[in-house]
């Protein structure tokens, strides 16, 4: 039974995955790793690794620190800049079977606009996900996402410069994710991908100071996965977009509850980290579910969303205080 999805239908040839588990952002380094390492269990897609147009040395070690339910980080994005990797991975990506969509970080609209044209002349980039909890320079630093105008028009530059696939990452970080996800949308976004980590922080053994270099970080894992389904579940009432679901994934129990949440992929990230293979073990799992019960994760996708339409859409509750 096939369980191959395209999350960038609109777009040309589109961007189609042999099932709809993926790498998240982080996940799998800048891929090449990950893909030799996985084997026959591939996943759908890799996201890369955060890249940015210049080399970037990352945070102030230490910078992870595992959680019981979770992983603490402040890494940043240390890389050697785009042109260092796509000399190095570009082609291994190339030569590869799994589509490898390349996570960009730039801080201004000049930065993003270079590595989009930069990306759209390589073989091996599949499609680009632009990073908008990346911080933005004019404004001190403060994410991109955190103000939809600026949002959008981050996504204008980047879909301008590319005909590339373009996924916006975005975060639950956010009062009401909804109107970010129009935005973004409304510029060219042919998908959505939430949520990122959370803002948190942690103590040291002797409780003497912050357990990270930076004071504080991000929280990931298994910790989030409920707010990364209440992310999904209102993008996916307000777009008409695929939504790739990432947050806390590492059954098959959460890859199910975020297709029916109106995830049309999902995306592990921390859980790959450990298991390069599971992504492409839950892509099978999930393609042996659907045998058995005669369906396909096509047919799963949204089932828990509300079936009333408003206005040709899916209407989306209000926000509870």
């Amino acid at each position: 039974m096939r369980t191959d999805v395209d999350i960038a239908p609109e777009r040309g040839a589109g961007l189609r995955l042999a099932h709809p588990v993926i790498v998240a952002a982080g996940g799998g380094g800048f891929g090449a790793e990950l893909l030799d390492a996985a084997g026959e269990d591939a996943p759908g897609a890799v996201i890369t690794r955060g890249v940015t147009w210049a080399p970037d040395r990352g945070h102030t070690p230490p910078r992870m620190h595992q959680l019981p339910d979770g992983l603490l980080h402040s890494i940043g994005t240390p890389n050697p800049g785009l042109e260092a990797v796509l000399r190095r991975h570009g082609p291994r990506w190339a030569a590869s079977e799994t589509p490898v969509v390349v996570n960009i970080c730039g801080h201004d609209a000049e930065e993003l606009a270079a590595m989009a044209r930069t990306l759209e002349m390589h073989p091996g980039a599949a499609g680009l996900e632009l990073d908008l909890t990346c911080g933005d320079r004019a404004r001190r630093g403060a994410p991109i996402m955190l103000d939809a105008e600026v949002a959008e028009t981050a996504t204008v530059v980047v879909r301008a410069a590319t005909d590339l696939p373009l996924i916006v990452k975005l975060s639950a970080v956010v009062p009401d994710i909804r109107p970010l996800a129009r935005a973004v949308v409304a510029a060219g976004a042919d998908a959505i991908s939430a949520t990122g980590p959370l803002p948190a922080m942690g103590l040291d053994d002797e409780r003497h100071g912050p357990r990270l270099g930076t004071t504080d970080g991000w929280l990931s894992g298994p910790a989030i996965k409920a707010v990364g389904l209440r992310a999904v579940y209102e993008i996916a009432q307000v777009v008409r977009v695929p939504v790739i679901g990432v947050g806390g994934v590492a059954t098959l129990d959460d890859v199910l509850d975020y297709l029916a949440a109106g995830a049309s992929a999902v995306g592990l990230a921390t859980a790959a980290l450990a298991d390069p293979t599971l992504p492409g073990r839950l892509g099978a799992e999930l393609a042996r579910w659907c045998q058995e019960r005669g369906t396909r994760p096509s047919a799963l996708v949204g089932r828990a969303l509300p079936r009333r339409r408003q206005r040709g859409g899916l209407r989306a509750r209000p926000l509870r205080r």
